[in-house]
């Protein structure tokens, strides 16, 4: 049981956690056992997110004053929160583990400001992160560029073969 001043801690540091991050998804995870937490809090920490286990009625109270307010009906049950700055790479993680372990299940997040339900998040969980994207820009801009130099320079081989013993061989007018 928390007292009075736990209970405001808790408020002010769930809204500070509400407040400052891009990228928000809840999760039930009833019947997880605590090696399994443990090992998803693992995961998402090496990628600098914070997964938290929520007290649904405090969160409700401090989720009131912030941007996450639309968040607070996926509140009930055992509920937990990821906390990240790249949604792509939290929703990830989750559907992954999710999917290796059935009792954890995606509720619904928030990503730059817009609320997702559970297909949503599940979407987002399939886009490539701003790293793989910038990575296949500069693959099709690298495979065009060289394209363009092979076309070039075929064609400054074929110029090549031109040479005058040729031109000789052809009939004069």
């Amino acid at each position: 049981m928390m007292n009075k001043e736990q209970k405001k801690s808790y408020i002010s540091e769930m809204t500070t956690q509400f407040e400052n991050s891009k990228a928000i998804m809840v999760t039930h995870y009833k019947g997880l056992t605590m090696p399994q937490l443990d090992e998803l809090r693992k995961k998402m920490r090496e990628h600098g997110i914070i997964f938290k286990i929520t007290k649904n009625r405090i969160t409700k109270l401090a989720l009131e004053k912030t941007k996450c307010k639309d968040l607070a009906n996926l509140f009930s049950g055992p509920t937990a929160v990821a906390f990240g700055e790249d949604a792509i790479m939290s929703a990830r993680i989750l559907s992954n583990f999710a999917k290796e372990n059935e009792n954890l299940k995606l509720i619904g997040g928030l990503m730059d400001n817009e609320v997702l339900d559970q297909a949503g998040v599940l979407n987002v969980a399939n886009l490539p992160t701003l790293d793989e994207a910038r990575a296949n820009i500069v693959g099709i801009l690298n495979a065009s560029a060289s394209k363009i130099v092979s076309i070039l320079l075929a064609r400054s081989e074929k110029m090549s073969n031109l040479t005058p013993e040729n031109s000789e061989q052809q009939p004069k007018e």
